[in-house]
């Protein structure tokens, strides 16, 4: 049986040789498939029992590995046994390297894949950034396959500095062109890193407020108030100034009415004394100061100035809403009337104007005292 697959000729290569190579390749198919197999359980045990994600991690990228690479690394494995002719030994180093550094890069490559998902789902907006973490994902992964190209060009005798050279002339064009798109990029980019506003954030700038939906590699969604998605470009964004109000401890408010003249002195005292303790009975807010201010045109102006404790709209307004009935209480209790604008009018009967030569004063008929147009 021997002497005849070796009389048995077959491009070349005796029929035994063949048959040792396709008997090499299959077993070590299996015995690379059954290894694998057996690393992938045992680390699959220990993960259970640890805490930590990179024996999770490790297991993942391991049941990545591709069969048709196992596949070509025992086809490989079985050329062994065949005497093939001098060049094609470099050509199967050459094909060794291809295939091995095409099965790290997709290791490394998945491995990225679930380092990103992992830390995007994490819920930790504010130390994974999601700009930073998409941006470190691109670059690696443009790393990871640029120096696998490089690589399998070098080992196979390609001129790999004249390659880079040609790259970098041609990345120059390219910049140029894509001038706008890079902006954005390095604005996303600043973002990321200076953090000057993250995903559910309240911010407002020149006519825009609403909150942070979605921060992106070229444009920034912002959920605006009266519920479209306003869509803007980074670079734009961070040329305004930005309010963003998430990030308030609390919140300043100054407020201002007045009182009618018929206000005696006495009652101006208690004014601030009322205004403090209304403000003291709030939970969540702070008193600063309350004073008669100044004399206006028809009211007796009062300031007052107290922190909200607590950033949120509504609960400011809540407060407010309750001081303002509680001062409207207290001094209906003491008898002084909210002010609103007037004026006075003088009317002088024509049959009182002076004569010629006479300098007489008018004489005041009647005076009546309206409130004034909103016009």
């Amino acid at each position: 049986m021997k002497n005849w697959l070796d009389l048995n000729v077959f491009l070349g290569v005796p029929a035994t040789q063949w048959l040792y190579a396709a008997i090499a390749a299959v077993i070590s198919y299996l015995i690379i498939s059954g290894v694998l197999r057996f690393v992938i359980v045992r680390l699959h045990r220990l993960a259970s029992r640890t805490s930590t994600h990179v024996d999770d991690v490790v297991v993942e990228v391991l049941e990545r590995t591709h069969r048709f690479t196992i596949l070509v690394a025992a086809l490989l494995i079985g050329s062994e046994f065949i005497d093939l002719p001098g060049k094609w030994d470099m050509r199967l180093s050459h094909l060794w390297f291809l295939v091995v550094g095409c099965q790290l890069a997709l290791w490394v490559n998945h491995g990225v894949s679930l380092w990103t998902v992992r830390r995007l789902e994490s819920g930790a907006a504010a130390a994974h950034n999601p700009v930073i973490t998409t941006m470190m994902s691109w670059t690696l992964r443009a790393l990871l396959w640029s120096v696998l190209l490089l690589a399998v060009l070098a080992n196979m005798g390609v001129n790999v500095t004249a390659f880079v050279a040609s790259l970098g002339v041609g990345g120059v064009a390219v910049a140029l062109a894509v001038q706008s798109i890079l902006s954005d990029l390095f604005a996303s980019l600043a973002i990321g890193l200076d953090k000057p506003f993250e995903i559910g954030d309240f911010i407002v700038f020149n006519d825009v407020a609403g909150s942070i939906e979605h921060i992106g590699l070229k444009t920034t969604r912002i959920r605006s108030l009266s519920g479209e998605e306003i869509v803007c470009s980074n670079t734009e964004l961070l040329k305004n100034t930005i309010h963003n109000y998430k990030r308030m401890a609390e919140r300043r408010i100054v407020f201002g009415f007045g009182v009618t003249y018929d206000a005696g002195p006495a009652q101006l005292r208690t004014i601030p004394d009322i205004v403090k303790a209304a403000v003291d009975s709030e939970e969540h807010a702070r008193f600063d100061r309350a004073h008669f201010k100044k004399f206006g045109d028809s009211s007796l102006d009062f300031e007052v100035v107290y922190y909200v404790t607590d950033p949120g709209y509504n609960l400011y307004m809540d407060i407010q809403q309750r001081l303002n009935l509680n001062l409207m209480e207290h001094f209906s209790e003491l008898g002084v009337e909210f002010a609103f604008p007037t004026r006075t009018l003088h009317v002088v009967d024509a049959s009182d104007a002076p004569s010629a030569g006479n300098e007489a004063k008018p004489r005041i008929r009647a005076v009546r005292r309206d409130a004034l147009s909103p016009s």
